[in-house]
């Protein structure tokens, strides 16, 4: 596999893939990274092409400069609220809900591994689509924040189920309604991240668990996903193992397990080509 920039039709977005791995880049660092229309449209357009594309094994999201990404952008929000026409609340609800299932939405039921990598804050939207990923990486200087009650919002993206998945419903409800900043060693500590190094060494980190990724059980990989996220959306033990017992037999029949099974008889490392 090569590595490739691609066109985002837009700076506010970059993406490129090397190895098996996407890395898509919120590219608006004088903004913290906060979204817009056209980084959302090209964020859309980048996460349903990796998802058909074979190519792309494991999906890392990150932000330019000193942060993650900031949400919303609140002064492009006072200005509309301003000047601009007014959506009625229907047509808001319907563009929101479509935004939000393009790309938080997106992220949780993609079937390949996500990791979002945080070099700053992620507040807000930001820190939704963070905790949508199936794992995060965070600098030691990084924060997070709900941030949403600070200005009279409730939160979206899927925070909440995000957030109460990960810590719980008392804990969530803790985090959402006071919008403290939680540090790096604290989410370690809460879960909300799986792993903190020192900012200089956040981009080796992320190439070694992105490598490991799009080194592995691809097929493997979609259906322990499916499994995970089908167990919580249900929380049901005999549907949860129905589920298993259907995805364990598929993988006994596929290319990686069997010559993962050889590799482990000649005591030797396995090599996964997703089939």
């Amino acid at each position: 596999m090569t590595s490739h920039v691609i066109d985002t039709g837009t700076e506010q977005l970059l993406a490129n893939l090397d190895g098996g791995i996407l890395t898509i880049t919120l590219n608006r660092p004088e903004a913290r990274n906060a979204l817009t229309p056209d980084l959302l449209a090209a964020f859309t357009e980048q996460l349903c092409s990796a998802e058909q594309n074979s190519d792309v094994r494991c999906i890392v999201v990150t932000g330019a400069g000193k942060g993650f990404c900031a949400g919303g952008d609140v002064k492009a929000m006072a200005a509309r609220n301003e000047n601009g026409r007014k959506a009625t609340v229907d047509e808001a609800i319907h563009r929101q809900r479509i935004d939000q299932q393009n790309t938080a939405g997106r992220l949780y039921k993609m079937p390949k591994p996500t990791i979002a990598v945080l070099p700053g804050a992620a507040a807000g939207a930001g820190l939704s689509i963070a905790l949508a990923c199936d794992l995060r990486i965070m600098s030691s200087k990084a924060i997070m924040t709900t941030a949403f009650a600070r200005i009279g919002f409730s939160g979206d993206y899927g925070g909440t189920l995000f957030m109460a998945q990960l810590v719980g419903t008392a804990k969530a409800r803790q985090l959402y309604y006071l919008s403290d900043r939680v540090s790096a060693a604290e989410a370690l500590d809460l879960g909300l991240t799986n792993w903190v190094v020192e900012p200089d060494e956040l981009n080796d980190k992320t190439r070694e668990i992105a490598g490991r990724l799009a080194d592995g059980p691809s097929v493997a990989y979609r259906y322990i996903k499916e499994n995970i996220n089908r167990a919580h959306a249900t929380g049901d033990v005999f549907d949860c193992m129905d589920l298993e017992v259907t995805h364990h037999v598929h993988c006994a029949q596929t290319e990686d397990h069997k010559s993962a099974v050889k590799a482990f008889m000649e005591k030797r490392e396995p090599e996964f080509k997703g089939r």
